[in-house]
């Protein structure tokens, strides 16, 4: 069997493939990916990864995002979430946003993998999971980037603040909040809000 074929043979869809992965199965990778490419198998989705897409029956599907972010960054630790998720919270949020958010440890900046733009944050601390308060203390963390007006969003967070559970809260505080946040917050208990 060739090398292009045993190359071919690995390709599973739906999998993302970076040029070091693929190395193993091929003595002229480069060029056995650029032929993959032409021939639509593969798509180059960033510098070094490629997606080999599933094939449905509406045409080829989309990696999916935690598997792009996931080979981009060489780990999977990271945190994926849209900011389209703090319109759930109920503070008054309402704006759509074509990105996703990518708290991690290793990258800083907008990338686009393939055709979707991730925005890449480093952050020393993040769950693994997003929860109604994280996502809360995230919203306040980053207010002032979001196309909403402030004030209102600000005003609305100690009511949505008060239906939660406090100490689920206070913890989210005490881990992921900003300066911001944590005077926000604060003064929610001096008020007796949480």
């Amino acid at each position: 069997m060739s090398a292009f074929n045993e190359l071919k043979r690995q390709l599973k869809p739906g999998q993302i493939y970076r040029r070091a992965d693929l190395a193993r199965w091929s003595n002229t990778v480069d060029r056995h990916l650029r032929q993959l490419v032409k021939d639509g198998a593969l798509q180059k989705v960033y510098q070094g990864v490629y997606a080999y897409p599933r094939t449905t029956s509406f045409g080829k599907a989309a990696p999916e995002d935690c598997k792009l972010v996931e080979a981009f960054l060489k780990t999977n630790d990271f945190l994926l979430f849209s900011p389209n998720t703090y319109n759930a919270l109920g503070v008054g949020t309402t704006q759509l946003y074509n990105e996703q958010l990518v708290y991690n440890r290793k990258r800083h900046g907008k990338f686009k993998l393939g055709n979707r733009t991730f925005n890449f944050q480093m952050k020393p601390y993040f769950p693994k999971e997003v929860s109604k308060e994280f996502l809360l203390v995230d919203l306040v963390n980053n207010v002032n980037k979001l196309a909403e007006d402030q004030d209102v969003v600000l005003e609305r967070i100690s009511q949505v603040a008060a239906s939660m559970d406090a100490s689920a809260l206070k913890k989210e505080v005490r881990r992921y909040g900003g300066v911001r946040a944590r005077k926000l917050f604060a003064s929610f208990d001096d008020k007796g809000v949480s």
